[in-house]
């Protein structure tokens, strides 16, 4: 085998992989919103077990106030102490910090 043939295949190979991995990233890449519900149901596992959590994909506008700001809304729910817990949260869609949790 040559030398330019086999450097010719390694990198036809190297190409086609990157382009797989970028078509890859653009059909299942991860939104804001999946970021920010995975960081409150860490918070959350620091207590114990999640049962189960939601989030709406598409934010929303949110005043408490003083401030105003796009915000994702969704909700965990835990068993503690044999009952059910339910929370719903906001959480600022461009930083991800929660801004209101509600013990329904």
């Amino acid at each position: 085998m040559k030398l330019k043939d086999f450097l010719a295949g390694a990198l036809t190979g190297i190409a086609a992989a990157i382009i797989v991995n970028q078509a890859i990233e653009k059909v299942n890449p991860n939104t804001p919103a999946e970021d920010v519900l995975k960081a409150v149901k860490e918070a959350f596992k620091k207590e114990g077990p999640i049962d189960g959590s939601w989030i709406v994909m598409k934010p929303e506008p949110f005043t408490n106030n003083v401030l105003s700001m796009e915000v994702y809304r969704g909700g965990i729910s835990r068993i503690k102490n044999g009952e059910l817990e339910q929370y719903e949260f906001a959480a600022n869609a461009e930083t991800g910090t929660v801004v209101e949790l509600i013990k329904k």
